[in-house]
């Protein structure tokens, strides 16, 4: 019993040991500038995240899509490394910080970093590290097109004022500003248990220093500024009343945002992370907006605008389409790259 207990292991070891190996056999490799592999564990892995977005299966020729945009990537890069074209780390800090500016129009605020982090390995199912990585490849690949095939991007036109009336009359149930409140926050964080006794002690006294005045709310918001303080302070943001906003900040808290009248302040809120109490500032009803209408509090662009700007982008992303292809069928010129088919099943 025993020895077939040993033998048992040893078969395992084995067959672990074989699929190692097998991760680290070539897909693809690719040959523009030097030769780099594609391995069975990266298009698998790959695989695995696409499926998991996706929510089912790839078939076959989706599989093989993924390859070849896998490849495709790493012809555009090895082009682009030969062509001496980088991206700075302020270039990625710009892109992430307005993936998280974006995230403002859905919370009403701006995220924290675990917020967006949760939001990232939703929509991608990559940690922030992988997903920056990611980031700055794909701005790498764009500068270089643009740098290519910027005759064709340049080619796209600005919309007329009657396409942009045409696309209000059709959307204008997309232009709905929901009911919002702007708030002035105080919060006292914690990360563990110990933290947490702690913590509730001091929003006890805050409240009981507070009470319902408004005047002594925005003197305690002033001392929360200063450095050890114990707690934070400052402006809230505007928080819209929709589904979106109240996952990100819980049924306690935006209920009671929507309870206050604007001047109000709150009673002690609890989140998960820290205590909560807020003052609304501003309220704002639900409306139906117009096209010189703010489309996003906060902001100063008008809904003609944003229109205006989603049409180009609409425009760019067809002409960038043209481009791309134009530029990958000239990268793949000469078979660059090789796929070893018998690697690609598991």
């Amino acid at each position: 019993m025993k020895r077939s207990i040993y033998f048992f292991v040893f078969f395992i070891l084995l067959a672990n040991a074989g699929f190692a190996q097998n991760d680290l056999l070539p897909a693809a490799i690719v040959r523009l500038t030097k030769s780099e592999p594609i391995t069975v564990k990266q298009y698998r892995t790959e695989i695995e995240r696409m499926e998991k977005i996706a929510g089912r299966a790839l078939n076959p020729t989706e599989r093989r899509q993924v390859l070849d945009g896998m490849i495709n990537e790493k012809l555009a890069l090895q082009a682009a490394e030969r062509d001496r074209v980088i991206i700075s780390d302020n270039e990625v800090n710009q892109q992430i910080q307005q993936l998280r500016n974006d995230m403002v129009g859905q919370i009403g605020r701006q995220p924290t970093d675990a917020e967006f982090a949760i939001a990232v390995r939703n929509e991608t199912g990559l940690d922030v590290a992988v997903f920056r990585d990611q980031i700055r490849r794909q701005m790498l690949v764009q500068k270089y097109l643009l740098a290519k095939k910027q005759n064709i991007l340049e080619s796209v036109k600005a919309p007329t004022e009657a396409e942009i009336a045409d696309t209000y009359t059709f959307s204008k149930s997309q232009f709905v500003r929901p009911d919002t409140v702007r708030f002035s926050m105080i919060q006292v964080p914690y990360n563990n248990a110990e933290e947490k006794t702690k913590a509730k002690e001091l929003a006890d006294r805050l409240v009981r220093e507070i009470g319902s005045s408004a005047a002594k709310f925005d003197e305690a918001v002033i001392r929360g500024q200063i450095p050890n303080s114990g707690y934070l302070s400052g402006d809230g943001g505007y928080l819209p009343r929709n589904q979106e906003a109240r996952q990100v900040v819980g049924p306690e808290f935006i209920t009671t945002a929507f309870s206050l009248k604007q001047g109000e302040v709150s009673k002690l809120i609890e989140g998960p992370r820290g205590y909560q109490i807020i003052k609304v500032t501003e309220t704002y009803e639900q409306k139906n907006l117009l096209l010189d209408d703010i489309a996003q509090l906060g902001s100063r662009a008008t809904v003609r605008e944003y229109i205006r700007e989603t049409l180009i982008q609409q425009r760019q992303q067809t002409v960038f389409a043209k481009a791309s292809e134009e530029l990958i069928t000239e990268l793949r010129a000469g078979n660059p790259f090789q796929v070893f088919e018998n690697n690609l099943a598991w």
